[in-house]
């Protein structure tokens, strides 16, 4: 049995496919990059990465788009 924390997200899953103006969470961002939620944090403090919008108290939330250009952009 798989727990959670295990699980590979639909959403990055299929990242591919979602449009630019789809939102995901910062554990999409993790997968994207293969990397710790610290590190996200800490990227998107050096302006490596676009800083998540807030829908509503305690939720971060990227926009694919963007992330997309500052991917294409890394390189």
């Amino acid at each position: 049995m798989q727990t959670k924390r295990n699980t590979i997200p639909d959403a990055l899953r299929h990242f591919d496919s979602l449009p630019d103006s789809a939102y995901v969470r910062s554990r999409v961002v993790q997968g994207l990059l293969s990397c710790s939620r610290a590190t996200v944090h800490r990227r998107v403090a050096d302006g490596t990465l676009p800083a998540p919008t807030h829908p509503s108290p305690g939720i971060a939330a990227f926009k694919v788009g963007d992330l997309r250009r500052a991917l294409a952009a890394r390189g």
